[in-house]
């Protein structure tokens, strides 16, 4: 992504002018990459998330911030201790690195004034959040980096902050464009354009070298050795802007994305060079487009790590049963020649008379089969001819009672792998702890996890979902087996209309009729938004199955969300984000 230095210096401006004399009332911390600073601004009490995350790292404000944990960690409670209360005092970018300063004006236990800073590096997998008092000292940081990690730059309590080596890279801010186009051209060995300005210039990351490239040349592939004049001239144009543009601090935000809605890149600049292939969209601010575009991604990877052990529990059930079922289907597949047992029998028994004892096979005329007049038939030498053919009745009654027993128990474990599917399905949409809580206690009913000793808290359960189609219908979507039990069995009405995907796990979604008549609008958009709750929300065309409540059953035994249906209808919708 394209969180680079230039970016950084346009966020740090912003952030600036909204965060200097705010004072921090509440500082959390969700998880070990992540921290939140709940603050009283000028324009009203904001929430400043810093984010660590390897594939995610910033600093913005959120309006969509995670759920805290039952009790704060250690870091979380210092800083607590030492910031709550304090003022910012300024918020600083060094040159155009990928680091912000925030500065506090803080007390400390005797009374007096010092200065404290958090130091937000965003680096990609190296980032960090440091906390560094008045002499520069570190006091702790949310991930600590010690010898046996690495030997270049350690970061430890009571050791001194130092700044990331620095590139050997020419900055916007110190250096003129002339000497910056100089150096883009005078490269050791033909490069492209975008990669001589990424091996040249401090803070672009590879989006905004390939854009300026583009602009040069309109797409053309042209190396470093092949610029002529006009090729020279545009670069300095457009070397000289963008200098312009991060001095000043200019820069607009835009989001890039695919044009199912999925998000692709970030820049601080229009990006021309996708064409049609991209959806570029100006925002408001650099704090509102971080927010939006890692909303998503940071919640699926947040509930990921929280879900972590049941994840690994259904993944396992899922291993086992599949096992299971091919090995049975295996074993049903030798049952498939069991009339050939009986049918060896009846004929040993038809010929008892030419059978000697003690011979190991016998060739008998097959009067079954006209096309194999004669068959071969083993015999165990110690039994008599009769022996024998009990024998083969006693196998062909074991593989047929054999058959029926796999048939029950295949059909049992097939069952079984689709509610695990389905659970599967619930948990990869889970957004909240207490989504995780009620599908553990799902999981305690079923018997995959062991009841733990002693009373739990029960919390209480969330709501569905709800939507309301363009016409005025409400649409209630199940959050999780248990709950799409609720809603279709107890909470709906009879005339109430039912959706699901069809032979998809998804959730229960029931649009509300309230004695009405179901437009067609209505019945397409709670399809579209059954689809967008189930396994095939990134697919198009997805089947999806309605009726009324009044024909959706629930079998005697079934698991949970498991239901029966008749009198269904089937539409053809494609999932939207947008929608």
């Amino acid at each position: 992504m394209a969180l680079d230095g230039a970016f950084v210096r346009f966020l740090t401006k912003e952030l600036k002018s909204e965060l200097v004399g705010a004072r921090v009332s509440q500082i959390h911390q969700p998880n070990r990459d992540e921290l939140i600073l709940a603050l009283r601004t000028l324009s009203g009490n904001r929430k400043l998330l810093i984010s660590a995350r390897a594939n995610s790292p910033r600093v913005n404000f959120t309006e969509n911030a995670p759920e805290n944990p039952a009790s704060p960690p250690m870091l979380c409670m210092l800083l607590r201790k030492k910031l709550c209360g304090a003022k910012i005092a300024d918020v600083r970018q060094p040159d155009l690195e990928r680091i912000i300063f925030i500065d506090f004006d803080a007390t400390n236990e005797l009374g007096d004034h010092v200065r404290l800073t958090l130091a937000c590096e965003i680096m990609g997998k190296y980032s960090n959040v440091i906390f560094i008092d008045s002499d520069g000292i570190i006091i702790d940081a949310l991930k600590r980096v010690d010898p046996t990690m690495t030997t270049q730059r350690l970061v430890l309590p009571l050791m001194k902050y130092e700044l990331p080596p620095s590139q050997s890279k020419l900055s916007m801010l110190t250096h003129e464009p002339g000497e910056i186009v100089k150096a883009i051209i005078s490269q050791p060995k033909p490069e492209k354009i975008n990669k001589a300005i990424l091996n040249t210039v401090l803070g672009l990351s590879p989006i905004v070298c390939r854009e300026i490239e583009y602009l040069i040349t309109s797409g053309e592939d042209v190396c470093t050795d092949e610029i002529d004049s006009q090729y020279k001239k545009r670069l300095e144009y457009y070397i000289t802007k963008l200098t312009s543009e991060v001095r000043e601090g200019s820069g607009v935000p835009y989001s890039i994305s695919e044009p199912k809605g999925r998000n692709k890149d970030i820049c601080f600049m229009a990006v021309s060079q996708y064409g049609t292939l991209m959806t570029v969209k100006r925002h408001e601010s650099f704090s509102d487009m971080l927010d939006s575009f890692y909303l998503e991604r940071d919640r699926d990877e947040r509930m990921k790590v929280k879900g972590q052990d049941l994840l690994k529990l259904l993944t396992n059930a899922a291993e086992r049963l599949s096992r299971k079922i091919n090995t049975q289907s295996a074993e049903l597949e030798q049952c498939a020649d069991r009339e050939k047992l009986r049918v060896y029998g009846d004929l040993i028994q038809a010929n008892l008379y030419r059978i000697e004892k003690g011979s190991p096979f016998v060739d008998l005329e097959n009067f079954y089969d006209e096309n194999m007049p004669v068959v071969r038939i083993k015999l165990d030498p110690s039994k008599s001819g009769s022996q024998n053919a009990q024998k083969y009745y006693k196998d062909y009654r074991k593989a047929k009672t054999a058959e029926q027993v796999l048939k029950e128990q295949i059909e049992i474990a097939k069952n079984e792998l689709i509610y695990i599917d389905n659970v599967f399905d619930a948990l990869s949409r889970a957004e909240s702890e207490r989504e995780l809580a009620e599908i553990r206690a799902e999981l305690v009913q079923t018997g995959y996890i062991k009841a733990s000793k002693g009373k739990s808290k029960e919390q209480k359960p969330l709501p569905p979902i709800e939507f309301t189609t363009t016409d005025g219908f409400r649409v209630l979507v199940g959050r999780n087996n248990r709950q799409n039990d609720t809603l279709t069995l107890k909470t709906a009405n009879n005339n109430d209309i039912w959706f699901h995907t069809k032979d998809i796990p998804g959730s229960h979604t029931i649009l509300v009729t309230e004695g009405r008549e179901p437009t067609d609008t209505a019945i397409m958009q709670a399809a579209m938004i059954a689809a967008f709750h189930s396994k095939a929300k990134d697919s198009s065309g997805v089947p999806v199955d309605y009726t009324q409540i009044r024909n959706v059953s629930k079998p005697q035994g079934a698991k949970p969300g498991m239901v029966i249906f008749v009198k269904n209808r089937t539409v053809y919708v494609k999932p939207s984000i947008e929608f």
